[in-house]
């Protein structure tokens, strides 16, 4: 059966200080990791506050396994393109 994994980062921009700047950071990290991956990924809250953003990244595997490592790599990418920006990392599952 299919899985469906969820992975939502919570970021917190101290550097950025204004819309612009944020954009510019949220924009990077969703094509950094669509073209590395081949996910789903969008903005999904915070858009109007300049120095937080929540991204949600969606992966759809044949097994809960195989989705577990990509978002797992997914998390560790993100990681290490954002350091202490990123807050936090949570995986729901939908199947």
């Amino acid at each position: 059966m299919a899985a469906i994994g969820v992975l939502t980062l919570e970021l917190r921009l101290d550097n950025a200080h204004s819309l612009k700047d944020k954009r510019h950071v949220v924009e990077s990290l969703k094509n950094r990791l669509r073209h590395k991956f081949n996910i789903a990924v969008a903005e999904i809250d915070h858009q109007d506050l300049w120095q937080r953003a929540a991204v949600a990244a969606v992966t759809v595997a044949s097994d809960h396994v195989h989705a577990q490592k990509v978002l797992q790599s997914v998390e560790d990418e993100a990681a290490e393109l954002l350091g202490g920006e990123l807050a936090g990392a949570t995986v729901e599952w939908l199947a």
